[in-house]
């Protein structure tokens, strides 16, 4: 897709993202807006199935999915993607770790 660069957070965290001594300002600048709650989402994966499908499916059924184990999972803010990472257990929760960064040009 044009307009979109993969980044992993290597690069972010040295620099390369438009540097961090550069982003400071930017960063107190936008403390106004810390507050404000944004939607979360990790994807596993996804699969298309018919209603009559769906309505059969009982307690312990399997869905397949489209990715493949290992697989790096999609991260959304708002709905949209912003990073791509892996699932982790913390203690006796399931986690993910971001693994790189989606950064898109905007118009």
């Amino acid at each position: 897709m044009a307009g979109k660069e993969d980044m992993s957070l290597s690069d972010f965290e040295s620099g390369r993202g438009g540097g961090e001594l550069e982003a400071l300002p930017v960063v107190k600048d936008l403390e106004s807006v810390y507050d404000i709650p944004v939607q979360i989402s990790a994807v596993l994966g996804k699969t298309n199935m018919q209603v009559s499908t769906l309505m059969r499916l009982n307690k312990g059924a399997v869905v397949e999915l489209d990715r493949k184990v290992g697989e790096a999972i999609d991260i959304y803010v708002n709905n949209r993607l912003v990073a791509r990472g892996e699932v982790v257990v913390v203690e006796d929760r399931l986690g993910v770790t971001m693994t790189e960064i989606i950064k898109t040009e905007r118009a």
